[in-house]
């Protein structure tokens, strides 16, 4: 389901993004208009995607989603309506891709949690998702690539 996950360190990304405060039984239904959102603000902007859109979980998520929906920018986004400028931080993370359909996401980050309290490494509330490959590639989920990145506070030696 996941490739075997690394420790790496993610550079710091300027990113255009709508923040969200959602029920987790709303997240299908904000998802789609605010990834578009996301994208006409940028292209009226005439800005160009710097890479493949994400979402930044300002915590792991539980009965509520409380995050970003972002787009990596090189340059940076004048606010407009919802979508404001923003950065995804600097951080040492345990990062893998998961293979698979959206509605596994869950059991992929499992999974890394799980390696992570292995290794005796210890996680930050926060999180992204990168979605490289989804829906907009191929209706086969199997195809669709979702790096997951869980920054750490500590790493173990």
């Amino acid at each position: 389901m996941i490739d075997t996950p690394q420790i790496i360190h993610s550079d710091a990304r300027q990113v255009a993004r709508i923040h969200l405060i959602v029920p987790a039984s709303e997240i299908r239904n904000v998802m789609g208009p605010g990834i578009r959102e996301v994208y006409e603000t940028l292209a009226a902007q005439s800005i160009t995607p710097a890479g493949p859109w994400l979402t930044h979980h300002v915590r792991r998520p539980t009965d509520t989603f409380d995050f970003d929906i972002c787009v990596p920018v090189t340059t940076a986004v004048t606010p407009a309506g919802r979508v404001k400028p923003g950065t995804l931080p600097a951080a040492t993370v345990a990062r893998t891709v998961y293979h698979g359909p959206y509605e596994g996401l869950a059991a992929a980050w499992g999974e890394l949690m799980s390696w992570i309290e292995k290794q005796g490494h210890t996680p930050r509330e926060d999180l992204w998702e990168i979605y490289a490959v989804g829906p907009e590639s191929g209706a086969n989920p199997s195809k669709w690539r979702t790096e997951l990145n869980l920054p750490l506070t500590r790493v173990a030696p």
